[in-house]
């Protein structure tokens, strides 16, 4: 359950921690459970710099303060979309890192037709650009919510090994 999450976040805080570096995420289909897992590491406010969930049309309108037109051809839950949110939450926060999941959790129609139990994860960094995506088939909306939660988290821990360290910074 969530608390097996908790490990991954505190490695995450460490390297983040370690290399002085913030983080800034988007939760969508994970309902916050990926910041929840991240801020639930004492000292998150040493690296965690703020996010959202981002829910409905407006929400992603508030957090990316992207044009319309910066969406056009891109469909939920796909690599091209969740990396755009990686970026743009990434850059509003002001942080090194954007950390974006999108998909649909289950248990009822997705607005856009995303199939239940579907995410596309993203990173971006320094050096680093990278998404993923996870089918599970499945219609239960908590297990997905974790699933993706957990797949998010591990894409972050991946990316961050290979990140560029930062200016400075011994290898």
């Amino acid at each position: 359950m969530f608390e097996e999450l908790i490990p991954l976040a505190a490695r995450i805080a460490e390297m983040l921690k370690a290399r002085g570096q913030t983080l800034a995420v988007a939760d969508g289909a994970t309902g916050g459970l990926i910041s929840a897992a991240l801020l639930a590491v004492p000292g998150a406010s040493k690296f965690y710099r703020g996010g959202g969930v981002v829910y409905t049309l407006r929400a992603r309108n508030v957090l990316f303060a992207l044009p319309r037109e910066a969406y056009y051809g891109m469909t939920s839950a796909t690599e091209t979309y969740a990396l755009l949110q990686a970026r743009a939450i990434r850059d509003n926060f002001r942080s090194d890192w954007g950390l974006a999941e999108t998909g649909a959790s289950g248990g009822s129609p997705h607005p856009l037709g995303v199939a239940s139990g579907k995410s596309c994860a993203a990173v971006a960094g320094p050096g680093v650009e990278q998404a993923r995506i996870t089918e599970t088939t499945s219609d239960d909306r908590v297990a997905n919510m974790l699933t993706f939660t957990r797949a998010a988290l591990m894409l972050l821990e991946e990316g961050l090994a290979h990140g560029e360290p930062p200016a400075g910074a011994r290898a």
